[in-house]
């Protein structure tokens, strides 16, 4: 048997005889083709010792990709001078080059236009307000208004919601349970002669209504019962009623409350938002009536209270309302002001004045 010092020469003369057919090969080859072959293996070792962040991964830039590219035009074997990347890269490249050429070459005035930035506002405003509509109601509402679209393009300009599904605001829940919904407080006043007087009040959320005000030196279980009673009659009664904890209106308040078809809602202990709208009011009819004069005595508080409360629901302009009162009316005819006659009407002693057309 062969030794392997002897296996170990006969390798080494087997490559140099390759080396030695490889060089005259290369003798008889054309200049060309070893010029070429030379520049592509000179390019990838170029590209090997470039410097980049992650040595061991090869980065090939642009040019580098447009030139391999062109050489898989040109030489038939350009697939031997192949040593850093494949065959197939070489043709994915090619094919990304060919899709930029003609996506150039497609471009052009022609085709649909564009939707107007007003347009595209309103379908994202109309998408944002409504997420319960899809791109067909959308489109349906756009032809309303004399804006045909198609309905691949509600679709791209809809506004899309990033954390939640479609649902309503708590605006428009609370604006759809508001016409059901009553308040009720106590507040405390102070007469002339130092008595202390209790007032209740029930306020309607839909309007923003004073719908009962009553007046009582010793409040008691039974008597808040009577005016719960008294400010619902003729089954005008509210779904839900929402009141403080107060050990004034009895520990059977809701059982009896829910006899009638009302559900109570408690506010938390120190908690003045969650019945902000009975805070608001109680305040507004501190600064505006009961801030300016001091009640005589319980009669004297009633006949003050029933004033105001007139005058707030058929005269006063509530901001929340738009400029309206909680009972709507209906608005004068316009006048000229050389032909129209005023009538001025005093309220709470002329503290506030009512301003509307004389008779004629």
């Amino acid at each position: 048997m062969p030794s392997f010092q002897a296996v170990g020469h006969a390798c080494v003369v087997l490559d140099v005889l390759l080396l030695v057919f490889a060089a005259l090969r290369g003798a008889w080859r054309c200049r060309g083709d070893l010029v070429l072959e030379n520049l592509l293996l000179r390019h990838q070792l170029a590209v090997l010792t470039r410097p980049t962040r992650q040595r061991p991964r090869v980065h090939f830039r642009r040019g580098d990709k447009l030139l391999w590219v062109l050489v898989r035009h040109l030489p038939r074997d350009w697939r031997r001078h192949l040593v850093v990347v494949t065959a197939d890269t070489v043709v994915r490249w090619h094919r990304a080059g060919w899709g930029l050429y003609w996506r150039w070459r497609s471009r052009s005035p022609c085709g649909r236009p564009r939707l107007s930035p007003d347009v595209q506002e309103l379908i994202a405003r109309m998408s944002r307000e409504n997420p319960l509509w899809g791109s067909e109601r959308i489109r349906g509402e756009l032809l309303k208004l004399g804006i045909a679209v198609s309905n691949r393009s509600v679709r791209r300009y809809c506004w899309r919601s990033p954390r939640r599904p479609p649902s309503q605001t708590w605006r428009t829940f609370l604006r759809n349970h508001a016409q059901a919904l009553w308040v009720a407080d106590l507040l405390v006043v102070q007469t002339l002669t130092f008595n202390t007087l209790y007032v209740l009040l029930c306020i309607a959320h839909g309007r923003r209504e004073l719908l009962h005000l009553a007046v009582t030196a010793h409040p008691t279980a039974a008597w808040v019962w009577r005016q719960l009673v008294e400010a619902a009659p003729w089954g005008r009664r509210p779904t839900q009623l929402v009141r403080d904890w107060d050990r004034v209106d009895g520990g059977d308040f809701r059982k009896r409350a829910e006899a009638l078809g009302i559900e109570t809602m408690v506010t938390p202990v120190r908690a003045p938002r969650a019945n902000a709208v009975a805070e608001c009011v109680i305040g507004t009819l501190r600064r505006e009536c009961l801030d300016h004069g001091i009640p005589l005595d319980e009669a004297h508080l009633r006949g003050i209270l029933a004033e105001y409360a007139d005058y707030d629901k058929r005269d006063w302009p509530h901001r929340t309302l738009g400029l309206e009162t909680p009972r709507p009316r209906e608005r004068p005819r316009a006048v000229p002001a050389h032909r129209s006659r005023r009538y001025v009407r005093p309220i709470l002693g002329g503290l506030y004045h009512v301003y509307g057309p004389a008779a004629a």
